[in-house]
């Protein structure tokens, strides 16, 4: 008798677990539904729902589809909020609407100017700055483009003009709605961008090369408001914990495969 009962326990055992399993598996990156404070979601979404910006000018991190913003799907889903996705054609213009109270979270690279107004998390993703030049520009190196004379077309407001604007010390940054429309219209020596987008550029356009190596590695992280927390650092901390498992967890590595980027990088986890 006992060793019936013992062998309908560990049937049942293997049942839960199988059906444990494919709960785990039917959530959104595999990922277990965490209890979320009422103050924290209150706190972060006041609206009663989750504005999420996203910048659809960056291909590596969003696109005009369904799968773009799965970080944010799935944070609103453990907030049991509903999600308004913001979408935005540039960071620059995703960080002005800042000021707008117009988002709740956002998806941007780490930078000490943004840093001042938005608690980032640790970055999620990593990927390149790198220059485009012409086929038969002189220039070979990235230290080659930080020379008196050079002119570089840059997105204003993005996460290169940013850093390049901190760490140039020759060359001149030319800023507008598009780097590589400015880099042609004026005949500049380079465009700076994003490394995945001025590849497939290159492609299309053989008069052009990305040259090797990157000026820059973009840290994109998650990030919200400083200003509505007022020291209080519970919302911050639980959007970092929430990073750093869909990072652990291969939830951002899924999602940078179904959208096609190889290329970029998952960023470690932090210390």
């Amino acid at each position: 008798m006992r060793s019936i009962v013992c062998a309908a326990l560990m049937a049942m055992t293997a049942v839960l677990a199988a059906v444990a399993e494919e709960t785990r598996d039917h959530l959104q990156g595999g990922s277990n539904v965490s209890i979320v404070s009422p103050a924290i979601v209150k706190e972060l979404a006041p609206t009663g729902k989750l504005r999420a910006a996203i910048n659809l000018g960056n291909m590596v991190l969003a696109q005009k589809d369904p799968t773009s913003g799965e970080l944010a799907r799935e944070l609103a889903r453990r907030l049991d909020l509903p999600l308004e996705l913001i979408t935005f054609d540039a960071a620059g213009k995703v960080f002005a609407a800042l000021n707008e109270g117009a988002w709740d979270i956002a998806f941007l690279a780490i930078e000490p100017v943004r840093a001042a107004e938005i608690a980032f998390t640790a970055p999620y993703v990593i990927i390149e700055g790198v220059y485009l030049v012409a086929n038969d520009s002189s220039l070979r190196t990235v230290a080659d483009v930080d020379r008196d004379g050079m002119r570089i077309g840059v997105n204003k407001g993005s996460a290169y003009d940013l850093y390049l604007t901190r760490t140039l010390k020759h060359a001149t940054l030319m800023r507008g709605e598009s780097g590589i429309d400015l880099f042609r219209k004026q005949k500049l020596d380079a465009a700076a961008g994003v490394k995945q987008p001025l590849v497939e550029y290159a492609k299309s356009h053989p008069d052009v090369r990305v040259m090797d190596g990157r000026f820059m590695e973009i840290r994109q992280a998650m990030g919200t408001p400083k200003l509505r927390y007022a020291g209080r650092d519970a919302v911050p901390r639980y959007l970092h914990e929430f990073v750093e498992e869909m990072k652990a967890s291969g939830f951002v590595a899924k999602a940078l495969a179904r959208s096609h980027q190889p290329d970029a990088v998952v960023a470690p986890l932090a210390e």
